[in-house]
């Protein structure tokens, strides 16, 4: 056919040529001999072309769009349809697969033959492309028919092959790719059509044989089926099931074959875990450990079970040895390559007893880490009144296992600042003091020396000497270096500097500890407005200092401070043993009666925090040296507050401790900070070494260099990569975004 190029082709002229091309590539698609020359594409593509840029009114683009859906409604009724509604089961899939493939053959020829509307009149009017209309036409016409049959099709020949039966997997990967193309770029189709039943059947399925295997087998007979199962299901998803399927048809069967029926098979008799770890079934354990290890506390009964086995075991040895409380050490050691081969047959004895205490040793106890708790236990050996019971000897040997155990905790670094960090204390024992520190940070070790609670110092170098031989110098480098020798010299000095200028003296009994930045942790420090009485004692000590040196500054941490006042009260006089900051309250009442919240919080300069919390240990608690109104249990600052002139109490000196404060989510954050610095640090030192490097490999590396100190996370590791590229340290490789390049 010949078109005049000057002559406009009428509607049905031009359509009546096009339907020579639709039937030729329906021939096509049926296997006759026939194909498109480039003249025949030419003459096509140029028919709708000219018929799309006629003038009005013989500009067709509205009706050939049309007309192009028509034509695949048109041949999926006629031939399509009828040719899938007379086959069932695995032949009609097979011919579900064949006019799939055909149906986007002829998309795609068709959408070249009306390219013209896809890049000028769609585009223009916001239309569905010709792709898309195409693919819906399958969608709304075969698929909505054909999904229930289809699917049913395809669950019969997985539960076929699960029975053993052989089947054709790449036909149910055609299938499963239909569901998931039908989705036009969204897995909803696949997971509502055909996912969502296939889950379902897969549970019914493993349920039924679960119930038998349950009563027939012994338990390392059920694990090893159980396996099996998982291995089998994991090879379904790689060879034709989608891969997000893979996650939730595995946690199906786990909760089928190893949820539901946990108890019963780990607690049978003869054959449960009991009996492996009794009869040391190192592959048997293993596997068990593999198939629980995944599923959220499948590892908890294990646990619990041995737990038992240890109770059992350990007694035994126990009535056997002198020495019970060493034998109860050793009684782990003594157990440990069993749990330890559970993991790994062929790892060694001494790589197993790692990765197995490992285990045990970094679990929380009532919301307490194993690294807390092990500082815990040092600072009660260690400080005074904690070992009466244990001479040096014991004390030695259990120092000695606490620094083995740490071997095993992984988060070192939290231990380390726990173990120099501890709760607020309870204020020290007079003479009263002003507590000056420079900077740096107190921890359970510094309080001990500070306060003068250490039982013994050779205690001290002694497990600093253990810790820094296991976990290395760095380790250790906080807490070996302290200045209070010095310190109490300075203390001497200002005695000496009082006796000799008695125009100076403070009028009250003064100690001050002067500390030096970097061996002592960092306390909050305030702006209190201290009483008249306090801010001359502060001012004869920073005289006194400024003989000594004046290239230093002097940060006064009142929070750490203790003071004895003597109160007058009209049944007594009682010595009131308190902090800087509630002595600093109680001497505003020497000049009012009553204060209001406010005009206290004025004259102190304090944060609401840590006044709520002094005015709470005055008025509130054991000992109401201060009358509140009202009189209720919490302190607002609505209320107002008078000196309780009528205070007694059988004692004659008390002391009047503050609330406790809760720092260990600040010692936590503390060390989760160092921790990103630690990451940082490494991740530059391996590439400056390296200069170029994989992403895997660096990763490696990090966690290598720091396991020493803690485990760090793989994802932190990559956010910190991250972040060092941001700041120009590291740099992607252009061809390869899995390798990083240093930046000099």
């Amino acid at each position: 056919m010949t078109m005049n190029q000057h002559k406009a082709i009428e509607l049905e002229e031009g359509w009546a040529y096009m339907q020579t091309g639709i039937t030729k590539l329906k021939r096509i698609l049926e296997g006759l001999p026939e194909s498109f020359s480039s003249d025949d594409y030419m003459m096509l593509y140029t028919t709708i072309y000219n018929m799309c840029t006629q003038k009005s009114p013989h500009d067709y683009s509205q009706q050939l769009y049309d007309k192009y859906k028509e034509a695949f409604e048109e041949y999926i009724n006629s031939t399509v349809l009828p040719s899938l509604r007379e086959k069932h089961d695995e032949f009609m899939l097979r011919e579900l697969v064949s006019i799939w493939v055909n149906h986007k053959v002829m998309v795609r020829w068709l959408s070249r033959f009306f390219h013209y509307l896809d890049r000028y009149f769609i585009a223009r009017r916001s239309l569905p492309g010709l792709n898309d209309v195409g693919l819906t036409c399958f969608r709304d016409l075969v698929y909505q028919e054909l999904k229930g049959k289809v699917r049913g099709a395809v669950i019969t020949l997985i539960d076929q092959e699960r029975e053993g039966e052989q089947v054709d997997r790449a036909l149910l990967k055609n299938i499963l790719g239909i569901f998931v193309e039908i989705g036009m770029g969204q897995n909803e189709c696949y997971e509502n059509d055909f996912e969502e039943d296939m889950l379902k059947d897969s549970a019914a399925y493993y349920s039924r044989k679960a119930s038998n295997w349950i009563v027939e087998d012994s338990c390392p007979g059920y694990m090893l089926k159980a396996e099996e199962c998982l291995k089998k299901e994991r090879d379904r998803v790689s060879h034709y099931l989608h891969s997000s399927s893979e996650p939730k048809l595995v946690e199906k069967v786990q909760n089928e074959l190893l949820v539901v029926y946990s108890t019963q098979l780990l607690e049978k008799e003869n054959s449960g875990c009991r009996a492996l770890l009794r009869d040391d079934k190192v592959e048997d354990l293993s596997r068990m450990y593999r198939l629980y290890c995944n599923i959220p506390k499948g590892l908890d009964p294990v646990a619990n079970i041995f737990k038992q086995h240890v109770t059992a075991e350990g007694t035994a040895l126990v009535q056997q040895a002198e020495d019970a409380t060493s034998k109860k050490v050793g009684i782990l050691f003594h157990l440990s390559p069993t749990v330890m081969d559970v993991e790994n047959a062929v790892v060694s004895q001494e790589q197993a007893l790692k990765e197995a205490f490992e285990v045990f040793c970094n679990k929380q106890v009532s919301g307490c880490s194993s690294a807390e708790l092990l500082a815990s236990f040092c600072d009660n050996i260690l400080k005074k009144g904690g070992n009466e019971k244990l001479n040096d000897e014991a004390i030695e040997d259990t120092l000695d296992k606490v620094v083995k155990l740490l071997a095993y905790v992984s988060d070192k670094d939290l231990y380390a600042e726990f173990y120099r960090f501890p709760p607020p204390p309870p204020p020290p024992p007079p003479p009263p003091s002003l507590l000056l520190l420079l900077s740096g940070n107190m921890k359970k070790l510094s309080r001990r020396l500070l306060f003068d609670k250490s039982a013994n110092d050779d205690h001290e170098r002694l497990i600093l000497t253990k810790l820094k031989q296991q976990c290395g110098g760095q380790f250790t480098s906080k807490m070996e270096g302290n200045d209070l020798t010095l310190a109490k010299e300075n203390q001497n000095h200002f005695k000496e500097y009082l006796d000799n200028s008695p125009n100076t003296n403070p009028g009250i009994d003064l100690t001050v500890t002067v500390l030096t930045t970097g061996f002592w942790p960092t306390y909050k420090s305030s702006d209190l407005s201290l009483p008249a009485e306090m801010v001359k004692c502060v001012e004869v000590f920073k005289e006194f200092y400024q003989t000594k040196t004046k290239h230093r500054k002097l940060t006064w941490i009142y929070s750490l401070g203790t003071c004895n006042i003597i109160g007058k009260f009209e049944p007594k006089t009682i010595e009131l043993i308190v902090g800087t900051y509630q002595a600093a309250a109680l001497l505003l009442f020497n000049a009012s009666d009553r204060l209001s919240y406010s005009e206290i919080k004025t004259q102190l300069n304090l944060a609401d925090d840590d006044l709520v919390r002094l005015l709470q240990s005055l008025s509130c608690a054991k000992y109401k040296i201060v009358n509140k109104e009202p009189n209720t249990k919490t302190v607002t600052p609505n209320d107002y507050f008078e000196f309780n002139l009528k205070f007694t109490d059988r004692m004659r000196r008390i002391r009047i401790p503050l609330p406790p404060v809760d720092e260990r989510k600040k010692v936590v954050e503390d060390v989760d900070k160092d921790r990103r610095y630690a990451i940082d640090a490494s991740i530059v030192r391996i590439m400056k070494s390296r200069k170029v490097l994989g992403h895997q490999q660096l990763v490696m590396e990090c966690v290598e260099q720091l396991s020493r100190m803690f485990k760090p996370d793989f994802k932190a590791i990559k956010k910190r990569i991250e972040d060092l590229i941001t700041r120009d340290y590291l740099e992607r490789d252009k061809e390869n975004p899995n390798l990083f390049r240093y930046l000099a």
